[in-house]
């Protein structure tokens, strides 16, 4: 009998705590990233709030992901893996968030699309890079 899958993740013991890992560590990152977009948001360009957001969580996501998540060491293949897979994920973002504030979105409320896109498929690429690394 195949096992049961979530977003092509299977469904053991091992890789529901990577997901409730991945989920507090998220939250983090994305309390930092939302609040320091939505302080610069408010005198600067969205996009270039976006990024510095994007910046100040990516550092610390790196670590969290290697340590605590993964239960891995950060080393340099990984790194690189974890460094492309998330311009991936930044350029989806941006694209996200350009759409959303295109359609109408308030600058407040467009990153909440954009999240609930984007961190299922950077929890996918993530997980393949320390998991293959």
């Amino acid at each position: 009998m195949p096992s049961k899958k979530l977003f092509g993740v299977p469904l053991d013991r091992q890789s529901l705590g990577e997901m409730i890992r991945f989920s507090i560590v998220g939250v983090l990152v994305t309390a930092i990233h939302y609040a320091v977009y939505w302080l610069l948001q408010l005198v600067i360009d969205v996009n270039i709030s976006w990024t510095a957001g994007y910046i100040a969580g990516f550092v610390f996501n790196y670590y969290m992901s290697a340590y605590f998540i993964f239960r891995s060491k950060a080393n340099v293949k990984n790194g690189a893996g974890f460094g492309v897979a998330h311009i991936v994920n930044y350029l989806l973002q941006m694209v996200l968030l350009n759409v959303f504030l295109k359609m109408g979105l308030s600058t407040t409320m467009a990153p909440v699309g954009v999240y609930a896109v984007s961190i299922p498929v950077n929890y996918i690429l993530v997980r393949f890079v320390f998991k293959h690394s």
